[in-house]
């Protein structure tokens, strides 16, 4: 899980923090930092939809899912087989 982790953490840094992260912890929240809007989200859908190959339906698009980088690991571990992440 920490490969999965850390190619998350790559995608929010190059993408949504132009490649600096010194304040950003993996529990903080994207939404509250203002990391990521609503249009981020659909980036971010997108980009776990190409890197693990899942189909993220409208009703998962939640903050308990997506807000944080724990959030999203926790979503992965739910809805991947243990041996993918």
């Amino acid at each position: 899980m920490q490969d999965s982790r850390n190619k998350i953490r790559d995608f929010v840094r190059e993408n949504f923090l132009f490649g600096g992260d010194d304040e950003y912890r993996d529990g903080d929240s994207f939404l509250e930092m203002g990391v990521v809007d609503s249009t981020g989200v659909l980036e971010l859908v997108a980009f776990l939809e190409d890197q693990w190959g899942l189909t993220i339906d409208d009703s998962e698009l939640v903050p308990e899912n997506l807000d944080s980088v724990d959030n999203l690991i926790g979503f992965l571990e739910r809805k991947l087989p243990a041996t993918v992440c």
